[in-house]
């Protein structure tokens, strides 16, 4: 499949799909930072190791520790925070087209292993690579500068166009494998169901309400 976002274990995928919205004081007795063994909040800071594209949980000191340019010494980044509502983009139906995308919602980044913008789409299976269409990405990024922006690795462009919507954003990787966690662990049958669907729903409006506009700067 090429460079894979993350051979991520369901249990991980789940643990990520169940996040809460909004940061929690208390810590759950069964997630610990990876790296000292500290309890931590179901609000946490990932790692993500770069060979195998996997997270690790994090706890506050230690993504301090992470958190500066070349502390991860090309082993780990620290994901970043940064949410951005893209409520200008430009991506007209033409565009997504030639972008070859077969589904109405994916994530895309820079990839440092593969040395170019790749694209994935959640499904119940777990993230499936799509074959970007470079020129069309190029042509898109330069509609729309901010996406040059994008920190390598670890930020993607999130697209939900699911049902005639027209949302994007900014968004640490995390938050995307929070959704594919999400459909991984509740998709039923051939469409899914109504439950995944209404959590989908959810976790995007969620994603509206910590997300800033682009327009209050990035």
């Amino acid at each position: 499949m090429g460079d894979r976002p993350g051979a991520l274990a369901t249990s991980r995928l789940r643990q990520l799909a169940q996040r809460p919205s909004t940061p929690v004081a208390a810590a759950e007795p069964d997630e610990h930072c990876e790296l000292c063994g500290a309890p931590i909040p179901a609000r946490h800071r990932h790692l993500l190791e770069l060979s195998s594209r996997e997270l690790m949980c994090a706890c506050r000191p230690c993504s301090v520790l992470f958190d500066r340019s070349g502390s991860g010494a090309g082993r780990y980044k620290l994901l970043p925070e940064r949410r951005l509502r893209l409520d200008g983009l430009v991506l007209s139906d033409l565009t997504w087209e030639e972008l070859r995308i077969p589904v109405d919602m994916a994530f895309l980044f820079p990839s440092t292993t593969a040395g170019r913008v790749v694209a994935y789409y959640p499904g119940p299976l777990g993230p499936v690579e799509s074959q970007l269409e470079l020129r069309a990405w190029r042509d898109l990024e330069a509609c729309n500068p901010l996406l040059a922006t994008l920190e390598e690795d670890v930020e993607a462009l999130l697209v939900d166009r699911v049902g005639g919507a027209r949302r994007h954003w900014i968004v640490p990787l995390d938050d995307c494998y929070a959704l594919v966690g999400l459909i991984r662990t509740r998709w039923r049958g051939l469409s899914g169901g109504r439950e995944v669907w209404t959590e989908i729903d959810r976790f995007f409006d969620e994603l509206d309400g910590r997300a800033r506009s682009a327009t209050e700067g990035g």
